[in-house]
């Protein structure tokens, strides 16, 4: 049987991956090896940036299930005498531009399970129990070689897919990617899920024992785990972590003596050594094969890990699917790569100086940091932006791990909601969002005009690409025009409270367009018909 594309990898990358392409009416295959599904915490943290790529994708249950970031209560060593309570960050509350702005946690098992669910909605449901063995290229297609336990038996399947996509590290060895960094000796620990009560530990705040310099503990309440869980980590170097990890006896005992309060133990739900790695692949890709989560590993500080490598999947998801349709050059795949590794450089620097700081200082400060909600990642540089509007410069590309700044917007950066829109032609008088149109499978082209004239010959130059992966709004500025509109576009939208127009910074009496795309970046920002046929030709073969 022919697949286009099978996820190697049922982490929350490759459900991302397989649930891109299953929306482009991609058929996928999805694997996985762990014949069970995963329990455990692991990456719980969910940044704003990955929130509104979820609203993209519409699953809107991981904002909802997930909890706000709680108050760090911090102790001495040893008492139950607080220190300070601090934020890990600096509070923030929705705004019509950034509707998801509350960092979120949830357990990575209940990601995956909500993803899973999504999956099935399209007939596809992950193969648990079954391994990558190996694999074989050519320019076309690439032979794939599957383990899969029935019983004590193992069955090998062999079956040909134009393309995969690989969130494992086998598949990473197989291409034989450099993975180059280094290993973090003096950051050891012991993390995981346990079940606990004890005088004194709240479930409001995430408390916290000693200090990232020497001994700590941290326990942060789960209600996902139950309602006595607890995310638990120890960390120490004059402790033996290596034997801790190995000793449920040990964990209990080791917490025990670190909070002076009467704990009581109920079970301990999984756990793991952690040492980080700091380290990338130098390309993403190599002929049919690509790698997402595979790609890069690095400290949990900051929390850009699970949030970067669904990121990578997004990013490769729109690109694939419109090769695959046949819409696209195979060229075009380049560009996850040369989009993708500059960002995880400089996201590597920033979780790396975070660790840093918090091994020589004992403190979490790095974290205050807004720089992680991942806001202001930008492709300005990418060889498929085009902004008309921008001042040429000859500087070098400037960090892309950047603090969001919304007194600009360019070509590259992401792209802004807008909410209340009116939404007039065709028929209608209700109310929406701009993202409430991006879409994994649509270039959206925002064509903010004074009239529906204006926008006349920017919609005509339109009619040439294919309706099913491009789609158009006139956003015109308030009030609504007294006559009624008709427009050869989908939707004529009027900014009632001016929300669009100062999000993406134009003047009532301008005429701008914007093309975003399917993973909700400003692809381009030009004047008219020109710039928007120069954009879709980096994009699209010939039409």
């Amino acid at each position: 049987m022919h697949y286009n594309h099978p996820p190697v990898g049922a982490g929350p990358v490759g459900l991302v991956a397989a649930l891109t392409l299953l929306q482009n009416d991609i058929p996928v295959r999805i694997i996985e090896k762990d014949p069970n599904p995963r329990i455990g915490q692991r990456g719980a943290g969910i940044w704003p940036r990955t929130l509104e790529l979820f609203n993209f994708l519409d699953v809107p249950e991981i904002n909802d299930q997930g909890n706000p970031f709680p108050l760090i209560r911090s102790y001495k060593l040893g008492t139950m005498e607080p220190l300070q309570v601090e934020r890990m960050f600096p509070l923030t509350e929705p705004t019509p531009a950034i509707p998801f702005y509350v960092p979120k946690l949830l357990g990575q098992q209940v990601s995956e399970e909500i993803l899973r669910r999504h999956l099935e909605k399209h007939s596809c449901f992950v193969e648990a129990g079954t391994e990558l063995r190996s694999f074989k290229q050519s320019d076309e297609e690439v032979t794939v070689v599957l383990a899969k336990k029935q019983g004590d038996d193992e069955i090998l399947e062999t079956f040909t897919t134009k393309w995969m996509i690989g969130a494992k590290g086998i598949v990473r060895k197989q291409l034989g990617l450099t993975f180059q960094g280094e290993t973090r000796e003096d950051f050891h620990i012991v993390t995981g899920d346990i079940r606990l009560t004890g005088p004194g530990l709240d479930r409001v705040h995430w408390h916290r024992f000693g200090s990232f310099s020497g001994r700590a503990i941290a326990l942060r309440p789960t209600d996902e785990i139950a309602e006595d869980g607890w995310q638990f980590f120890i960390l120490g170097p004059d402790l033996d972590i290596g034997k801790i990890a190995q000793s449920e006896k040990l964990i209990f005992e080791t917490l025990a003596s670190m909070i002076d309060t009467e704990i009581t133990f109920h079970e301990l739900v999984w756990v793991t050594e952690y040492r980080p790695n700091v380290r990338m692949v130098n390309k993403f890709s190599e002929g049919q094969v690509f790698v997402a989560d595979a790609a890069h590993v690095h400290s949990p500080t900051g929390g850009q890990g699970l949030n970067s490598g669904v990121q990578d999947a997004f990013n490769l998801g729109w690109k694939l699917a419109l090769v695959e349709k046949g819409l696209a050059h195979k060229s075009l795949l380049e560009t996850y790569s040369t989009e993708r590794l500059p960002i995880i450089s400089d996201m590597l620097e920033v979780t790396t100086s975070i660790l840093s700081n918090a091994v020589k200082t004992g403190s979490t400060a790095g974290w205050a940091n807004t720089v992680l909600f991942m806001l202001g990642i930008h492709y300005h540089f990418s060889s498929i932006v085009l902004d008309e509007f921008a001042t040429p410069t000859e500087e070098k590309p400037t960090n892309t791990y950047m603090v969001l700044d919304e007194t600009h917007l360019k070509a590259g950066d992401r792209a802004p909601d807008a909410p209340k829109l009116l939404h007039v032609y065709p028929g209608k008088s209700d109310m929406m969002t701009l993202f409430s149109l991006y879409r994994p499978w649509y270039h959206t082209v925002l064509v903010f005009a004074p009239s529906p004239a204006d926008a006349t010959p920017i919609l005509a130059a339109l009619e040439r690409y294919d309706k099913s992966v491009v789609q158009s709004a006139i956003i015109l500025p308030s009030p609504a025009p007294a006559t009624p509109i008709t427009s050869p576009t989908s939707l004529v939208l009027v900014d009632q409270e001016g929300h669009a127009y100062s999000a993406y910074l134009v003047e009532s009496n301008q005429t701008k367009v914007f093309v975003i795309r399917p993973d909700g970046v400003i692809g381009a920002v030009v004047h008219g018909s020109e710039g928007v046929k120069k954009y879709f030709s980096k994009i699209f073969r010939e039409m």
